[in-house]
């Protein structure tokens, strides 16, 4: 269940390295303005997309408890209830986008290019949102492939896209910034059209009935009810990073362009940690609609143990080779010294980072969502932010120490999370 999710994070994390790689030619600035621009937006649709996962979770229950007819309805509930709020969204980004870059007050050179980026990039967002839906449909029936197929054509459709728009190749403007966020919101929108076209299917329609639906308040309320504290918890949680990006651009364009390179190649992890997290969150919810509390759990300690061997495995990247992983971004000197010693912060940060993010998936697939919400809510504000900027500014510690405040945060909530998992109050919840 989990592999073909874990090849559709890969090429995901792929279109984001392709990207930085590219932008990472062109200079520190507009290397820095990609990961700034990228941590904003990312912090503005978070909310939609982990509400529409919510719909991987009834999906999977109804699909366990052999009620395969009642799967389709899901989709178009989660549909009614996240695109059209993702579309006035993306429209505030446009508008907004250059009096929030001006009011975080990154340097004159990363200003423009940062909302160059936001407003390039939001035009691509509803189809995010939309193709988000029909994944989730997907991943809870058990479907992984079908988004694997999507995403792989996505990928490539963004790398040709990608060359030719920053560097005016294949007769396309070199727009460079602009072009990159141009050809990432292109390729949303061509995956939400391969994935349309994949749920359109007669087999799809027969077995699990998605007919168009009119919208109904009940199950949207159900769905809401749900999914919200799952995209309220990814929203602030993003806003705290957004919080923490602000006091990194503050110490210059090289460390947020160090911070760029370090977020890109932790997604190496991040990304396969949140497919064995999708896959449990389907086998949960299904084991949980069969009534087979015990399967529940043992799929949850299964996949712990997949992502503990992967976390591993990359913490042994980091450690043999951070110089070359940095080259593949920029070969700036000042870009470069910085970004040693957090490679070596970062090869425990996403050990800990994955027992959260999976963890993460076992109490969703359980429906418990507002628990987790809370948690990382508090956890974000009141110990990532307050560490990072106490070691990186007050103490002067700079950008490490703003890193190893994060880390801190990192391990306490996956400790907090692993701990709520353990006690069982997730099989007393009802959706």
């Amino acid at each position: 269940l989990a592999y073909p999710v874990i090849l559709t994070q890969i090429s995901v994390t792929l279109m984001q390295l392709v990207d930085s790689a590219m932008v990472g030619r062109l200079g520190p600035s507009e290397l820095g303005a990609v990961g700034f621009g990228g941590i904003w937006m990312w912090t503005v649709v978070s909310l939609f997309m982990g509400t529409a996962t919510a719909i991987q979770t009834f999906v999977s229950q109804d699909h366990g408890a052999g009620r395969a007819t009642r799967c389709g309805a899901w989709a178009w509930h989660g549909f009614y209830a996240v695109v059209p709020a993702t579309f006035v969204g993306s429209l505030a980004i446009f508008w907004l986008s250059p009096h929030l870059v001006s009011a975080i007050g990154p340097s004159d050179a990363l200003r423009p290019l940062a909302t160059d980026y936001l407003q390039s990039r939001s035009l691509g967002s509803t189809g995010l949102i939309a193709g988000a839906v029909i994944t989730a449909f997907f991943r809870g029936f058990g479907d992984t492939r079908t988004p694997l197929y999507c995403t792989i054509l996505a990928v490539l459709f963004n790398a040709v896209l990608d060359y030719g728009l920053i560097f005016g190749k294949f007769g396309l403007p070199a727009w460079g910034v602009y072009g990159a966020g141009f050809a990432t919101s292109a390729s949303e929108w061509f995956q939400f059209a391969c994935l349309l076209a994949f749920v359109s299917r007669s087999k799809v329609h027969r077995l699990f009935d998605t007919r168009p639906r009119m919208p109904s308040w009940a199950p949207a309320r159900r769905l809401l009810r749900t999914g919200l504290p799952i995209g309220g918890q990814w929203c602030l949680e993003m806003t705290s990073f957004a919080a923490f990006s602000a006091i990194v651009v503050r110490m210059g364009d090289a460390s947020m362009a160090a911070t760029q390179a370090l977020l890109v190649l932790l997604s190496l992890s991040f990304m396969q940690a949140v497919a064995i997290s999708i896959s449990v969150a389907t086998l949960v919810g299904r084991y949980i609609g069969a009534g087979d509390l015990a399967s529940a759990t043992r799929s949850y300690w299964t996949g712990m143990k997949l992502v503990s061997g992967l976390a591993i495995g990359f913490a042994i990247l980091f450690l043999a080779i951070p110089g070359p992983l940095i080259r593949i971004f920029t070969d700036d000197t000042q870009v470069l010294s910085l970004t040693g010693p957090l490679l070596l912060l970062a090869a425990a940060f996403q050990i800990f980072d994955a027992f959260g993010i999976v963890t993460d998936g076992g109490l969703r697939g359980a429906g418990d969502t507002l628990w987790p919400f809370v948690v990382r809510f508090l956890m974000a504000w009141c110990v990532q932010v307050p560490l990072a900027y106490g070691l990186g500014i007050v103490l002067g510690g700079g950008l490490t120490w703003a890193w190893i405040g994060s880390m801190i945060y990192v391990a306490a909530t996956a400790a907090i999370l692993v701990g709520r998992f353990r006690s069982g109050a997730w099989q007393a919840i009802r959706i």
